[in-house]
Order: structure tokens, then C-alpha cells, then sequence
């Protein structure tokens, strides 16, 4: 994969063939991801979890010397604020994973869904409350949707849908995270996960003397298929990374949706979970939000551009 440069970078903010390759390969990545993590469901999440984080360190790694852009690595880990940084969107990522890993295994990937379809819309919430930007009619109507679709879910199962709640702020405050830490996606990545590596390392280690490891040298189906979990992370947000800067907004806003819409179908038709009467309710309601969110996006992107 070749990070965009001043080749291949559009000169104005406009669609590229290779940002739109990019972003495709990741959101259609993420979206079949459920089945690989459904596969290994015999393996406790903490284990999963580890094995994610330790096998996308030689990948991201690998990708950076291929870039020839580790310097920004080497400045980033001698810097205690950037490491301090680096700590924070870690855990925000960690408990992001270990979630979605959990929703997997115990049959609710619709929850999963629900969760990253919610993402954008508290995004723009995250947006209005801590960076002071101000909402337009639209906004407030797509979020208000998307409340009651939560509450909806809530009175119906007598329970707050956590697994997309915490989800939803995890991600969003890990993308909000994101923005402040002043290096390139890539690097900030491994950063992240050579942060990661050192608990994930101990536990492994904790796991091996106990025997109760999966990770085998014989290398087995487990210990592939675990050892498979650095290329299912690391490609897709390094896909996604890269798209990002080729696309423009209003098109990375719109294939967003991609993942979780595959998540759902999924979900449904795969995995054979159940479309109750209240999903039935607030899943309408919450792609009825993201229409109006979406449709209210590219008219502020258009009047920009003619302004």
C-alpha cells in the first residue's frame, strides 16, 4: 500500500479512484469482520483481544519502513505528552475492540451495528459540546432521532443497549482523541499499539505459564487463525487511513455507512439473530437520521464550494 504524496494526491479537495479503492477495501473489511471474530468464538475476548493488538505491530511497522516514515515514530516516543496521547486513544481503541469482540461472540452483532451506525451523529454531538461548533436545524433533528431510537431499545429490553453506547463513545472520543495526536495515522497506530503491546505481552505470558494459551508453535488452526488477527485490524484502519486523505469529506461520510450496514446483514442473515419488534422501530429510525444528517452534510459542503 503507498501512502499518498504529492503524485498521488489531489491538488484540490476532490475524489480519487485510489482513495475511493481504499476506503471500499476498509469499510467492506470492517463490515465481514464479524465473521472472522464469530469463528473464534471458543477463545475467551481477553485472548482475542492480545492477539489483535500484538500481530498489527510487525504489519504497521512493516508499513512504515516500506513508507520510510518512522521518524515521526521516533520523535513521537521520546515525547512524554505524545506518549501521553498515545496512552489515551490506546485505551479508547482497546475497550473499543474488546466490546465489538464480545458483541460478536455472544450474538449481538446487530448491537455492534446499531453502535457504528449512532457513530457519526455523536460525532457531531462531541463536535458542538466540547469543540463549540454549532448545530444546524438538521443536526438536531438527525441526533433526536437517533435518542429515541436508543430510549425505544431501552424501554423495550428494560435495559440501556450498552454494547452500542459504549461503542459509540469509544470510538468517538477515540476519533475526537485522534485529531490531537500531531502525527500521520499510520504512525499513530503503532503507536498505539506498541503501547498496547506491553499488557497484551504480560498477559500472554501469564496465559502460556498457566496453559491455558490457544497460541501453539505447532500452529494449529487457533494459532493461525490468532495470528490472522493482526491483519484483519491493521490493514483495514491502514486502508482507511489512507482513503481518507483521497476522498473528500462528504464521500468518506457517506461510505461510512458501509460497514455497519454489512455488519447488519450479517448479523441477520448469517448469524440468524433476531429482528425484534423494537430494532424493527429504531433502526428505521436511526437511517432515517442518517439520511437527514447526511443529506444536511453535503448542502453545507456545496454551499462552501460556491461561497
Amino acid at each position: 500500500m503507498r501512502s499518498p504524496d504529492t503524485r498521488t494526491s489531489p491538488k484540490t479537495n476532490e475524489d480519487t479512484l485510489q482513495g475511493l479503492f481504499f476506503a471500499l477495501m476498509a469499510y467492506g473489511l470492517w463490515g465481514f469482520l464479524p465473521i472472522y471474530m464469530k469463528i473464534m468464538s471458543h477463545i475467551p475476548v481477553v485472548e482475542v483481544l492480545v492477539h489483535r493488538v500484538l500481530w498489527s505491530v510487525p504489519i504497521a511497522a512493516a508499513v512504515l519502513i516500506v513508507l520510510r516514515r518512522t521518524s515521526a515514530l521516533n520523535e513521537a516516543l521520546r515525547n512524554p505528552r505524545m506518549l501521553v496521547m498515545g496512552c489515551v486513544t490506546a485505551v479508547l481503541i482497546s475497550v473499543n475492540w474488546g466490546v465489538y469482540i464480545w458483541a460478536i461472540v455472544t450474538g449481538q452483532a446487530l448491537d455492534a451495528a446499531l453502535g457504528y451506525y449512532i457513530n457519526p451523529l455523536f460525532s457531531i454531538f462531541l463536535a458542538a459540546v466540547i469543540l463549540g461548533e454549532r448545530l444546524t436545524r438538521a443536526q438536531l433533528v438527525a441526533i433526536a432521532l437517533a435518542a429515541t431510537a436508543v430510549v425505544v431499545l431501552t424501554v423495550e429490553a428494560g435495559r440501556i443497549p450498552w454494547v452500542s453506547l459504549v461503542l459509540t463513545v469509544s470510538w468517538g472520543f477515540y476519533a475526537l482523541a485522534k485529531k490531537s495526536l500531531p502525527i500521520g495515522p499510520n504512525q499513530g497506530f503503532l503507536l498505539e499499539v506498541l503501547i498496547l503491546s506491553v499488557p497484551a505481552l504480560g498477559y500472554l505470558a501469564y496465559l502460556t505459564a498457566a496453559g491455558e494459551s490457544h497460541f501453539s508453535l505447532s500452529f494449529d488452526r487457533d494459532t493461525w487463525l490468532l495470528m490472522g488477527c493482526g491483519v484483519v485490524t491493521a490493514v483495514p484502519l491502514m486502508f482507511y487511513a489512507n482513503g481518507a486523505k483521497l476522498l473528500r469529506l462528504s464521500t468518506i461520510g457517506i461510505l461510512q455507512y458501509i460497514a455497519p450496514t454489512l455488519i447488519f446483514l450479517v448479523a441477520v442473515f448469517v448469524f440468524g439473530e433476531t429482528f425484534g419488534r423494537a430494532r424493527m422501530i429504531a433502526f428505521p429510525m436511526i437511517w432515517a437520521a442518517l439520511v437527514v444528517y447526511s443529506w444536511s452534510m453535503l448542502r453545507q459542503i456545496r454551499s462552501a464550494r460556491v461561497a
